[in-house]
């Protein structure tokens, strides 16, 4: 069996974070990502413009794929991001960030909102 490096540092950062801040969101993120490949979401960006608002901040335990079109500003982390969802992203006036700068802006996850 092989060892995937990018899940093992994810649930490493992920359960430091969850230690130190208590916070259950990150324990959640934890458990969704080190689960089996098959149960990890695959979300839209079309289905996150419908069941979102402007400026939230938005996790996705899964990929983000650029289908649809995203119509306001979100900060977005997501475990993968595919390049067309990116640069849609930053189009409309958001920003990707990665994992590290979630969890050290919001250490608690106040205002993150897991979709998938």
């Amino acid at each position: 069996m092989f060892a995937n490096t990018l899940v093992d540092n994810t649930v490493w950062t992920l359960r430091n974070a969850a230690k130190k801040s208590k916070a259950p969101i990150w324990k959640d993120l934890e458990r969704r990502i080190s689960g089996p490949r098959s149960n990890r979401s695959e979300v839209n960006l079309g289905t996150l413009a419908q069941v979102t608002k402007a400026n939230e901040i938005v996790m996705v335990p899964g990929k983000l794929l650029g289908t649809g079109s995203l119509g306001h500003k979100l900060t977005v982390c997501a475990f993968s991001i595919s390049e067309p969802a990116a640069r849609k992203v930053g189009v409309a006036g958001g920003k990707v960030i990665t994992l590290e700068d979630l969890i050290k802006k919001y250490p608690e996850g106040k205002g993150v909102r897991i979709i998938g």
